[in-house]
């Protein structure tokens, strides 16, 4: 707690000394909108080297940091729900995650600055904890990568890869603020957000710092069916980092950095059994990542080498006399390196390793109370540019899982640019997910829906499997562009749950995690974006969706068929900027009991106004769900809550 305090005040304590960053101006965002028409932004996530967005070898997006600061953003889910191919889903216990053309949001690696953090969903279920890690004042911006991308990064990007990119000035000492407050058109429900950044260089260029501290809260709501038990939980968090980076030599980085989280969650609750209990259900969740590497650039190519450790501990309280989950620790340790050569002209070969540690301390995993795997990995990425044609990029990773032995995860992806403006793309991989430790354990076993029945592990399960192929076209002219992606990913070995003793009978039914899915999720993606004057712009995307469980011949549960985002920016007085967003969420398909029940398609509305009052200081305000949209009250089936109208105000401050 010491350290997050500090590194919360730090920034305060500077701010006089510090110069003026000018990050979020309405410069920096036309700048940002210029480079999303053309095409010119540039991604590190499809080959860990830079490129710009419209040659890179997989359909990406990407979130700027300085869009994000205008709206209350608390987790990644508010910040990507606008995106192409993104819809939020329900995890359990009000909680959501992250979907990407209608996969699992199991399927899906979150990562910051390249770095893996701990995969609290694999081994806790109901959890979004990987989704809160940095706060939008230190975001520079969040790429998405929509399609697998194991060849680069292993188990888990079966869907595709979120990668939070952290904001490392380093031409001049800069210090911002943000304050945030939100207030719910109903009771509860209210957020808050105060966080400030201060970094630059301590010693041009040789040595520099960053670091960031963030409150944030959410109230809880009441559920309008029960107003006993909580619709939405209640978050409080406080967090922080400091990144110290040195530059011994031209071309030459050395960079540590320490990371720390609290984050406290309480709702209220009920028991399933025949004397229900009303209850106050409470998670504690701890977060710490600590981080080093080393990046040189040589005649020849480029080196790097990092290593790094994440931990996760969760405590549960219940009140009531109610048995709460035994307190679970995760811990994840990574190293890894890679070497890119340039061979030749036109070409870029990398080679890499990876060794990574997963531990977790659970008593329910076994016995013995805790567990650990060793995955290792090799990887091979060769790059070639055929002049101002072509791009073909080719490679695959080798993973090392000691109950599977080697896994392969292939990827070929071609860009062609055959006219001035055009760009045809069109690839294939293949991903794989190894089962998590509980799933594995043979003597895993817990109590799970209030007690009526059981689940066990399974040391004889396969990994889940995804090949997937994609062809799309994009037109980039003047001020505008346009483009379509047709997707499909061929799925495999879906872990899931089935009854295998007892079933039906309360407390004593046992289910056990098996293989028995096989799905194909196939669609098409549009998007486009037109900048008639550099004041105005106009972006919309429409993903359609056909997610096919072949298992069972029906339709994949909670997977959208169509839907639609679309935003509009006018910078209407000198120094101010207006947004409206809107999302269209179409008809989607809920199994009650096995009966399918089709839920209704739903639009959300949300506008935020900016205005400069001078070079530092910023005024913020706008609405969340202009509409007021209720699922909750629609239906009971969905299973995620919209919180209902949010007016809020804020003041940002640059210095």
């Amino acid at each position: 707690m010491k350290r997050l305090v500090i590194a919360a005040v730090l920034p305060l304590v500077v701010v006089q000394a510090a110069q003026a960053a000018e990050q979020d101006d309405v410069a920096t965002i036309r700048g940002g909108r210029r480079a999303a028409v053309s095409g010119q932004e540039i991604v590190v996530t499809a080959t860990r080297g830079e490129q710009e967005i419209a040659q890179a070898p997989a359909s990406m997006s990407v979130v700027t940091g300085p869009e994000l600061r205008r709206r209350p953003v608390q987790d990644l889910a508010e910040a990507l729900k606008n995106e192409p191919g993104v819809t939020i889903n329900g995890v359990g216990m009000t909680r959501r995650g992250i979907s990407i053309r209608g996969m699992s949001n199991e399927h899906l690696l979150t990562l910051v600055d390249g770095r893996r953090i701990t995969d609290s969903a694999a081994n806790m279920a109901h959890v979004d904890f990987d989704l809160g890690w940095v706060p939008t004042i230190a975001i520079d911006r969040i790429e998405v990568v929509r399609g697998p991308l194991s060849a680069l990064y292993g188990s888990e990007a079966l869907a595709g890869v979120v990668n939070v990119i952290s904001r490392r000035p380093e031409q001049r000492l800069e210090a911002s603020a943000l304050a945030l407050q939100g207030v719910r058109d109903g009771e509860g429900g209210d957020t808050s957000q105060l966080s400030a950044l201060v970094g630059g260089p301590i010693v041009e260029d040789k040595l520099g710092i960053v670091a960031w501290g963030e409150y944030r809260r959410r109230g809880r709501t009441t559920s309008h069916v029960d107003p006993l038990q909580s619709e939405l939980e209640a978050r409080e968090a406080l967090s922080g980092s400091a990144i110290a980076w040195w530059k011994p030599a031209p071309g030459h980085r050395i960079e540590i950095g320490q990371a720390v989280s609290e984050d406290d969650r309480a709702r209220d609750t009920v028991t399933t059994g025949t004397a229900p209990v009303y209850y106050e259900y409470q998670d504690h969740i701890n977060r710490a990542q600590t981080h080093g590497s080393y990046s040189g650039s040589f005649g020849w190519g480029e080196v790097q080498a990092r290593a790094y450790r994440s931990v996760l501990k969760r405590r549960n309280e219940r009140d009531q006399d109610q048995t709460p989950t035994q307190p679970t620790r995760g811990v994840d340790f990574v190293a890894d390196a890679r070497v890119t050569v340039n061979a030749f002209t036109g070409n870029r070969l990398t080679l890499g390793a990876e060794h990574r540690n997963e531990y977790l301390r659970d008593s329910t995993i076994n016995t013995a109370g805790e567990d650990s795997v060793n995955h290792d990995a090799l990887f091979v990425q060769d790059e070639w540019a055929f002049g101002d044609i072509a791009n073909l990029t080719v490679g695959s990773r080798f993973d090392h899982h000691p109950a599977y032995g080697w896994q392969t995860s292939p990827r070929a992806y071609l860009v062609l640019k055959p006219l001035e403006g055009l760009v045809l793309r069109g690839g294939v991989g293949k991903a794989f997910k190894a089962p998590s430790l509980k799933q594995l354990s043979l003597g895993y076993i817990t109590v799970a829906a209030g007690g009526r029945f059981t689940i066990t592990g399974n040391p004889d399960l396969k990994p889940e499997t995804n090949t997937a192929y994609e062809l799309g076209a994009a037109y980039y002219g003047q001020g505008w562009h346009l483009g379509a992606t047709l997707f499909q990913n061929d799925l495999h070995g879906l872990v899931q749950t089935i009854c295998v003793e007892n079933c039906g009978i309360r407390g004593r039914e046992r289910r056990a995690y098996v293989n028995v899915d096989k799905a194909r999720i196939r669609g098409v993606e549009l998007n486009g974006a037109w900048t008639p004057v550099e004041s105005f712009s106009l972006s919309a995307s429409y993903t359609y969706v056909d997610p096919q469980d072949l298992s069972n011949d029906q339709e994949l549960a909670e997977r959208p068929s169509h839907s639609a985002k679309w935003q509009v920016a006018w910078d209407f007085l000198p120094g101010s900027t207006a947004s409206l967003r809107g999302r269209y969420i179409g008809r989607q398909t809920i199994y009650q009991s096995t009966v399918p029940v089709r839920l209704s398609g739903y639009d959300l509305w949300s506008m935020d106004v900016s205005h400069a009052l001078n070079e530092r200081l910023t005024v913020k305000a706008g609405v969340d769900n202009m509409f007021k949209k209720r699922l909750a009250e629609t239906s009971a089936l969905y299973t995620y809550a919209e919180p209902g109208r949010v007016f809020f105000v804020g003041l940002g401050a640059q210095f």
